[in-house]
């Protein structure tokens, strides 16, 4: 459970906000972080999906993060089309 928690991203908004950084500009990046985590989350999908099925750890995390990195290739136009800005 505790690798789970998105530690980077609570430390940086405590952070922030004792640096005196405005709410308003800590929502922004919390919910730039959202937007960046969904293409991640194919990482998560994939690597234990082709472990399973008898591919070589090394090959399977070359993959994944192949996968991965294609995702947010794809998903930054989608997100500035969509308005989102990051």
């Amino acid at each position: 459970l505790v690798a789970a928690l998105p530690l980077t991203s609570l430390l940086a908004f405590v952070w922030l906000h004792v640096d005196g950084v405005e709410s308003v500009r800590i929502a922004g990046l919390s919910n730039q972080i959202f937007w960046l985590v969904l293409p991640s989350l194919i990482l998560f999908l994939l690597l234990p999906l082709l472990l399973k099925h008898g591919v070589g750890f090394w090959l399977s995390l070359a993959i994944s993060i192949s996968a991965t990195a294609v995702c947010y290739i794809a998903m930054l136009p989608l997100l500035r089309k969509l308005g989102v800005q990051l």
